[in-house]
């Protein structure tokens, strides 16, 4: 009986000794674990501010971010910037000109490039979905020091529009066309861009737009090259939904009733490209004469026949999508109500009778 209780007490004490180390093993790791998140994620010198500029380009992996932060000196370790992007739920790196330093901590210099928000003197600035280039170039003008002329100057320079047609696949000699008012409309990508601070100048925010906008239809580049229409007039159908349609079901009935009236050479009948055509606000009346007017972009006119000459606005991914994507149906005919609520119609009778009705319930636009 004496002999098991010894024999019990010996098992216990040995249990007990290899809990404590193992628990003493687990401390250990913890502490150069520690030890070694502090030293990878501490400054590389947190004497030198000396600004080292980094400029990250739309469509650069992460891994390259990584690499040439590396080779920049502003991190120990790619790999565990790597890792420390991962933990801390950094989806995704903006691409920007960045003027970091060798004093910033690895949790600095991943902050602000998941942010992009980098400098004192950076700002932001937004363009949305259906404005047009001059509504771009007033933004511009209001947070730069760039003029809205010199930025539209810029945009129509010709011996310009040709290099960035050899840099980008998107753009063609379509954009040329003596015809088109602005050769960049619906080519410059809506978004929130960050730029370095006012001083930016008029190319760096128009390539920064087309790095983004080459992004975006990438994907879509299959269609895009090989599809019935060209880019230019995929975009220019994009830019038309955009602003007739209010979500992406409806712009992809649009599209495919502009597709239905092409195929049968009918014209397309759009009010907002009468709008465009006479340099107009939509919020502004057109007079019968400006809706019935000869040019390049008014298809309101009877006897203009296929697509406008260009894009009308900068159209967001869900109308480029739905240009490409469009849904087939035996609808010639939409209208949108006051409440912008939008009807669709097989024909012109069915048409005119909608008409009617939007107007006896009070629901009709004008």
């Amino acid at each position: 009986m004496q002999r098991r209780m010894a024999k019990r007490k010996r098992y216990k004490l040995k249990r007990n000794a290899k809990i404590c180390l193992f628990l003493l093993c687990i401390g250990m790791l913890l502490i150069i674990s520690s030890a070694f998140y502090i030293s990878l994620s501490s400054p590389v010198d947190k004497n030198d501010d000396t600004e080292i500029e980094v400029s990250i380009e739309s469509g650069m992996s992460t891994v390259g971010i990584a690499n040439l932060l590396k080779e920049k000196g502003l991190i120990k370790s790619s790999k565990f910037f790597l890792v420390y992007n991962k933990l801390n739920n950094c989806k995704s790196l903006k691409a920007s000109n960045y003027d970091l330093s060798k004093s910033m901590s690895l949790e600095d210099i991943s902050d602000v490039m998941c942010t992009g928000d980098y400098s004192k003197n950076s700002i932001n600035v937004t363009f949305r979905e259906g404005l047009r280039l001059t509504d771009y170039a007033d933004i511009v003008e209001d947070k730069t020091f760039i003029s809205s002329d010199d930025f539209i100057n810029t945009a129509n320079d010709r011996t310009y529009l040709k290099e960035l047609i050899n840099k980008y696949w998107f753009l063609t000699d379509d954009i040329l066309n003596d015809n088109i008012y602005y050769p960049l409309e619906g080519y410059l990508y809506p978004d929130t861009y960050n730029f370095r601070s006012k001083d930016v100048t008029a190319r760096e925010i128009i390539e920064t737009m087309l790095d983004v906008e080459d992004k975006a239809l990438s994907k879509y580049k299959p269609y895009l090259t090989n599809g019935s229409h060209t880019v230019h007039e995929y975009l220019t159908l994009a830019s038309m939904a955009e602003l007739e349609g209010t979500n992406s079901e409806n712009r992809k009935l649009i599209v495919g009733v502009f597709e239905n009236r092409l195929a049968n050479n009918i014209n397309l009948g759009s009010d907002v490209t009468a709008y465009y055509g006479a340099g107009k606000s939509m919020k502004d009346a057109l007079t019968s004469k400006e809706l019935n007017a000869v040019n390049s972009y008014n298809t309101r006119n009877r006897n203009m026949l296929g697509l406008p000459v260009g894009p009308i606005c900068n159209p967001g991914l869900e109308s480029i999508d739905a240009s490409i994507n469009y849904t087939k149906s035996d609808y010639f005919y939409f209208v949108a109500d006051k409440e912008k609520n939008i009807y669709f119609t097989k024909t012109e009778n069915e048409h005119n009778a909608l008409i009617n009705r939007l107007k006896k319930e009070g629901k009709w636009l004008w």
